[in-house]
């Protein structure tokens, strides 16, 4: 797999394909037309590649920027920036992921607009909806994905306790460990 997945929701996780947005030279997950093939695939969008081109590439680039300036703001508790609202609404206003019942088994297939317009619709849901105010960054520095908080006391931390959380922890085990001053 090219693409990791820790926040069980897809427009958040394509959000995270720009890992560590905060580093001098942030690390760039969809640089390729296959790998964002890759990543409709792995998500479990689509069950065959949608075979993008670059400019499918540049246009999903454009949509994920727009979905991380929309949380961002709703993070920030501060108002939604135009472009990128209009940019939502075109791309949620194409046709979604085709979903078939072939030889009794569930199919889904979409082109890459397809794909998009799905990502696009699920971001109004989420940015515009109840669920905004679960919207949380990891607590690691070094990471910037962010996540939707469904945890009981809403007390969650990190986008995945498997590698941010056991990451924090781990440190936090060595720095208690340490000698002081050492």
């Amino acid at each position: 797999m090219n693409h990791a997945f820790p926040c069980g929701t897809l427009p958040l996780d394509f959000v995270g394909t720009l890992r560590a947005r905060r580093n001098e030279l942030p690390t760039e997950k969809l640089a390729t037309p296959d790998l964002l093939d890759d990543w409709f695939v792995e998500s479990g969008m689509v069950d065959e590649p949608p075979r993008a081109d670059e400019v499918d590439l540049e246009t999903a680039i454009d949509l994920r920027e727009a979905i991380y300036s929309l949380v961002a703001a709703r993070l920030a508790g501060e108002s939604l920036p135009g472009a990128d609202v209009a940019e939502v609404n075109r791309q949620a206003a194409g046709l979604p992921v085709k979903t078939q019942l072939v030889e009794g088994q569930v199919r889904h297939t979409a082109s890459v607009s397809q794909a998009l317009a799905t990502l696009a619709r699920h971001t109004i849901e989420i940015v515009g909806g109840d669920e905004a105010a679960l919207l949380r960054e990891c607590a690691r520095p070094e990471c910037t994905q962010v996540y939707l908080d469904r945890s009981r006391g809403h007390r969650r931390e990190w986008c995945a306790m498997r590698t941010c959380g056991n990451r924090v922890k781990a440190a936090a085990y060595r720095a208690r460990k340490s000698p002081a001053g050492a």
